[in-house]
């Protein structure tokens, strides 16, 4: 699954009390699965996942590059 499917699975399933935050890693306190998460979502929340997934990979980014710089010291 691709870094942005697992992100939109986990915030689309987050209206359907389905957290799958955890990734590939285990699960954390307060973690739940529920049988049936949503799986149509306005053009309005897509947006707005994307816009956090974006928000996400731009900070990402900072840290890569605050650790370059630690490292080329």
């Amino acid at each position: 699954m691709s870094d942005i499917s697992q992100f939109v699975r986990s915030k689309e399933m987050k209206g359907g009390d389905y957290k799958m935050e955890c990734g590939n890693y285990g699960c954390y306190d307060g973690c739940s699965i529920s049988a049936e998460p949503r799986r149509f979502f306005t053009n309005e929340e897509k947006v707005d996942m994307l816009k956090e997934y974006k928000k996400s990979l731009e900070k990402e980014a900072q840290g890569v590059a605050e650790r370059i710089a630690t490292l080329e010291k």
